[in-house]
């Protein structure tokens, strides 16, 4: 059995990969605490295979995730074929799901956010690093301690948080 470290970052990968390679650049500075293991560095899927063979790509990434992160842009919700398909794999493996809203928003945009998961237990976030960083290092353990107590729903973390953090 693998050792589920990893990140699995979901987003629109026509409009939204922009900002998935931000991310990348922050894991990269050398000035930035930003860190993850990010889940898309393993295996590959070309554009070229079919969607059953990147499905089953994805699900093998899926499998050593420790967390699921999903980048909500303008055209999120209504993507089908593959970013609704990780949604539903990453709550049917229980994992926990950091939504990052990429217009800054630092609670749930329930005009963005995709239906699947606007009930669900996740933790909604601006797109900045450092509130990022905090919910992958600190959301896990939150997840599983609410998991246990049967919450639901959307959470987010107060301002205070934020300014502890130094994000504007």
């Amino acid at each position: 059995m693998s050792y589920k470290n990893k990140v699995f970052v979901s987003f629109d990968g026509d409009k939204d990969i922009h900002y998935y390679r931000l991310m990348c650049a922050w894991k990269q500075n050398d000035y930035s605490p930003f860190n993850f293991h990010d889940a898309h560095d393993l295996n590959s899927a070309r554009d070229t295979s079919t969607e059953e063979t990147i499905k089953r790509r994805l699900r093998e990434r899926l499998n050593n995730t420790k967390i699921f992160v999903l980048l909500v842009g303008e055209s999120t919700k209504y993507l089908q074929k593959f970013v609704h398909w990780e949604i539903e794999q990453a709550l049917s493996l229980g994992l926990p799901i950091i939504v990052v809203n990429l217009n800054g928003l630092r609670s749930m945009d329930s005009s963005l956010c995709p239906a699947i998961v606007r009930d669900e237990l996740a933790m909604h976030i601006s797109f900045k690093s450092a509130i990022l960083q905090y919910a992958i290092e600190n959301w896990p353990d939150q997840y599983q301690n609410l998991k246990n107590q049967f919450k639901t729903g959307p959470h987010y973390y107060k301002n205070e948080t934020y300014d502890q953090l130094g994000v504007t």
